[in-house]
């Protein structure tokens, strides 16, 4: 049987009232004609609505993602030794078989798949129904969906584009639709080719998204072409395409503080108030709602709050005492960053230990996924703009003091605190790791940069080189299973 690939557009209608005669010839479960999805703006609305509800998976960037990039570097203790909840990736020893290496790639090529499937049936039929402005707008959702979902595997199951200027093995590419059974078998394409196609869609989705303003629910759960831009900083950096992530990033951050986008996107005052409802604040570009309706909550074991959070989680990881943690430049008694964790004691001479409480929605974990954040744009800014002028750039350290300053008032930057860039640089990639703890970016930063993967668990977990095989995931080995041109990772 080949079964390959068969992902399927999400909306399938049920027609009451046909003759019974339609019993004796069924349309096939695995055929969704256009008419049925297409025929309507309504039904057009809720299919694109429909990108962003497979997008937000608990097992792709509703939760998994974020936590494997988490777990994966040093700041994290694995508190259990359930392979359900990522104890081997922590580890740094999951195998092809693990089953958040299956499911994120599995759900991540679903997510693709529907983007496709939608512009393909949006080109047959949908365009023609909703008219010219309507049809450019969901193209360009369609395509921003689509880049970011090859961007966060691309983190996990490639070489990082450093290693060999692109020429290592990237994802398999797929631009066309699948609907039907059958045989889809493709080789990887390059990390090169992989970016190429992610900036093409983002080029294309911010040519073709308005501008919304900050502070909507639909300016914050839908791309806009600020979105777009805002994930282009992030894209470019990986790329060491400095000069790009600068211009990407002017068109949201103004050039003298206090930072602020045209759209109004600005940093909150209250750090807190960023992870509690209704998480549509100014700083918010881009996150995945829950609520506690059906089928609208992350599926179980997939949430952020349950992995991270003590009282109103599973407590499944707590702070390594040894990672950020540890930083004496967090200072706890002023950074209102420290507030978001739980002190948790241990008893009598026995140190506590801290959880994460950033998301304490509290079961079923509707805690929006904080995909891009205006604070990520300012500190992607402020590296780039050191990295490019190998100086102590006065806009970077002004972009650092921002982001350092909103929570911890006793801490204001000026050029004369740092003896060089290099110094500079280190406490801008310090300050996102306090900043983005986990909200999924720890992994692909050391990636990035090229770096080792430090030790963790108090000696439990060896430091991984950058040549190491460990660095990255292995292949899905369901993908290799079914897809015979595919070859994994060494």
């Amino acid at each position: 049987m080949k079964v390959t690939k068969l992902y399927i557009l999400g909306l399938v209608a049920v027609m009451s009232g046909a003759c019974q005669k339609d019993l004796l010839k069924p349309t096939p479960q695995s055929y969704i004609p256009d008419y049925l999805g297409f025929e309507t703006k309504d039904r057009i609305a809720n299919q694109a609505r429909g990108l962003y509800a497979v997008l937000k998976d608990g097992r792709f960037l509703g939760g998994k993602v974020e936590i494997a990039n988490d777990v994966r570097g040093e700041d994290f203790f694995n508190e259990g030794s359930n392979s359900v909840t990522f104890n081997l990736s922590w580890r740094m020893l999951p195998t092809g078989e693990a089953q958040e290496v299956q499911e994120i790639w599995t759900q991540g090529y679903k997510t693709i798949n529907n983007a496709n499937v939608f512009m393909e049936a949006m080109k047959a039929t949908g365009n023609k129904v909703v008219g010219d402005e309507l049809a450019k707008q969901y193209e360009g959702e369609a395509k921003f969906v689509r880049a970011l979902s090859y961007f966060s595997l691309l983190q996990l199951y490639a070489r990082p584009y450093w290693d060999g200027d692109g020429s290592k093995l990237g994802l398999i590419l797929y631009t066309e639709g699948h609907t039907l059974l059958g045989d889809y078998a493709k080789a990887r394409s390059t990390v090169k080719e992989t970016y190429a196609l992610i900036l093409k869609d983002l080029d294309d989705a911010e040519a073709a998204l308005p501008k919304e303003n900050a502070g909507s629910v639909n300016a914050v759960t839908r791309a806009n072409a600020y979105t777009v831009a805002a994930l282009k900083t992030r894209v470019y950096l990986h790329l060491k395409q400095y000069d790009k992530v600068i211009a990407s990033a002017a068109k949201l951050v103004s050039v003298n503080a206090p930072f602020t986008s045209p759209g109004g996107h600005k940093l909150e005052p209250e750090v807190n108030k960023i992870f509690a409802r209704p998480y549509t604040t100014n700083e918010s570009i881009f996150s995945l709602p829950f609520s506690a309706g059906p089928g609208d909550a992350p599926a179980t074991q997939t949430q952020l709050g349950y992995y991270y959070a003590f009282d109103k989680g599973n407590g499944e990881y707590s702070l390594d005492e040894d990672g950020i943690l540890a930083d004496s430049g967090w200072k706890s008694g002023t950074d209102a960053r420290r507030k978001l964790l739980e002190v948790v004691p241990q008893g009598a001479g026995v140190q506590p230990k801290y959880f994460l409480n950033k998301y304490a929605a509290g079961s079923p974990f509707t805690d929006w996924a904080p995909i891009i954040r205006y604070a990520e744009v300012l500190l992607n800014l402020a590296e780039a703009r050191v990295r490019q002028t190998n100086s102590v750039d006065p806009q970077a350290v002004a972009l650092l003091s921002a982001v350092r300053n909103r929570s911890d008032a006793t801490i204001t930057y000026t050029a004369a605190d740092f003896t060089s860039s290099a110094k500079l640089l280190e406490a801008i990639l310090h300050e996102k790791r306090i900043e983005l703890l986990g909200e999924g970016f720890r992994s692909s930063e050391i990636t990035r940069l090229g770096i080792t993967f430090p030790g963790k668990g108090g000696g439990i977990v060896p430091s991984v080189l950058p040549a190491s095989p460990k660095y990255i995931w292995p292949i899905a080995s369901s993908e290799l299973v079914y897809n015979k041109l595919c070859v994994d990772n060494n």
